[in-house]
């Protein structure tokens, strides 16, 4: 038995509130229409809708019927568009935001060469640190660092990302280095947007406030306060590897370093099956890694 014989019947006649509407919808004829309705009402045991010459008009019955059957051929379309998909090539516009020091670093050199890949897509990026509404404001993907809150998008990780305390070698000789969290209050420590550092001990979150002579929403500014001996920092792997890696910095505190935090990719759920999205988010998932 083919449980979906009479299904496009139903919902073309509940619609359209006319058998011979609902027929010129699906391009058949009047009469197999009403063939259909009749042996799916016999299928089921129950009348489906109310006859006149004027008008028809689902039962109770009919009505609920129909309401499962338009999720079950709405989710039948979107399987289709997802295949189709599958074959496109990207093309058209895309809007995506990023946070500004990561995406100039690392998100947008990854979306030029998805360009050069595919040359019909119109990118558009916007680098901000503002968290961004993305319906709203019309964006099909964003990149988010660290702890989400929106559960109403579609997330996906892309890699993790640590946070480091550190310091040059000429500041760690002049004033010492901090080996326990309390020890923070005696130095000088470079502050970005927040007035507190952030560190796990024991196994639990705890921030802790700090302070020094230098305030700056510039990582980049903080990074080079740190190399040149002014102060502590804290910032995020991205920044300050090849300078560990070239002993210019030294990394501090590392038992209480926190767990890796994610790097997100992040859009709408009507943005979920759209191929340049799914085809961009796995651009980037492979080359971050």
């Amino acid at each position: 038995m083919n449980r979906w014989e009479g299904v496009s019947e139903l919902i073309a006649v509940t619609e359209t509130a006319s058998f011979t509407a609902a027929a010129k919808r699906l391009g058949i004829s009047t009469a197999q229409v009403s063939r259909q309705i009749s042996a799916l009402e016999n299928r089921l045991g129950t009348k489906l809708f109310y006859r006149t010459t004027r008008k028809v008009t689902a039962t109770e019955a009919g009505e609920t019927y129909y309401q499962y059957c338009r999720q079950l051929l709405n989710g039948l379309e979107e399987a289709e568009r997802a295949v189709n998909n599958l074959q496109n090539t990207p093309r058209g516009k895309l809007r995506i935001t990023a946070p500004a020091t990561y995406g100039e670093q690392k998100i947008a050199p990854l979306i030029n060469d998805f360009i050069s890949l595919y040359p019909e897509l119109e990118v558009q990026c916007h680098l901000t640190n503002q968290t961004v509404d993305l319906v709203a404001s019309g964006y099909d993907l964003a990149i988010r660092l660290g702890k989400l809150e929106d559960s109403s998008m579609i997330a996906r990780q892309l890699i993790s990302r640590k946070l480091y305390v550190c310091a040059a070698p000429a500041y760690l000789t002049t004033h010492g280095e901090p080996h326990v969290l309390n020890e923070l209050s005696h130095h000088n420590c470079l502050l970005g947007t927040l007035e507190y550092w952030r560190f796990l001990e024991h196994g639990q979150e705890r921030n802790i406030k700090v302070s020094g002579n230098l305030h700056c929403n510039s990582g980049q500014a903080l990074l080079d306060a740190a190399l040149k001996g002014i102060g502590i920092v804290q910032l995020p792997d991205y920044y300050v590897e090849p300078y560990l890696e070239s002993g210019a910095l030294i990394s501090l505190l590392q038992n209480y370093q926190q767990s890796s935090e994610g790097v997100w990719a992040v859009y709408p759920h009507n943005r979920h099956l759209s191929s340049k999205v799914r085809m961009l988010v796995d651009h980037l998932a492979e080359h971050l890694r």
